[in-house]
């Protein structure tokens, strides 16, 4: 059983023990993590907040970050390196390759979840095919959502956390608004 409460260490060696924990399990983790898991790696009533933000001041300096994504913590690479790292690793299957319209109907679904295909033709002005919807689907960026309650009980589709981490969002509140998606020239206004 790990001792979490480390009481045979003096505060500053508990400290950066828990620190070492905390960053070891996010490193080790391809999903976010999140601070209830955290919590079980520390002492009792220690803030898994401020151990975080020690570990953000350690990491400065470093190639990689902790960020804040999904609901809980992950570590990327900085963006300056993500070139070098294309050259050097074979991570092209991790991209998120989307064209245009994928990511605006992405963007649509995310906005107003749960969204029908025929809520989608609405925005769009067209059918959107089920074929990009699979697509969306298999790339585990939106998933299947409740029923409509419309006649016929149409699927509704929502966003999933892989969608979160993609885009680097905390939460779905931080979407930008259609004002700023307008002023991004991203939107009709």
């Amino acid at each position: 059983m790990l001792d979490v409460e480390l009481e045979d260490l003096p505060p500053e060696l508990r400290w950066r023990e828990w620190m070492g924990r905390i960053e070891a399990v996010i490193f080790a983790s391809a999903s976010p993590v999140s601070r209830e898991d955290l919590a079980r790696v520390v002492g009792q009533g220690v803030s898994v907040d401020l151990l975080i933000e020690d570990v953000v001041t350690e990491l400065k300096g470093r190639p990689y970050e902790l960020m804040a994504v999904a609901d809980g913590w992950l570590m990327r690479t900085r963006v300056q390196f993500a070139q070098a790292i294309r050259v050097a690793a074979d991570v092209n299957e991790q991209l998120v390759d989307l064209n245009e319209f994928e990511v605006a109907v992405l963007a649509a679904i995310a906005n107003h979840q749960p969204m029908t295909r025929e809520g989608l033709k609405d925005i769009f002005g067209k059918d959107i095919s089920r074929d990009l919807i699979g697509r969306l689907r298999m790339r585990e960026l939106i998933a299947t959502g409740p029923r409509s309650p419309r006649a016929g009980a149409p699927y509704t589709y929502v966003t999933t956390a892989k969608f979160l981490v993609a885009f680097d969002l905390q939460s779905l509140r931080d979407l930008p608004d259609m004002e700023q998606l307008q002023d991004a020239g991203l939107a009709a206004g």
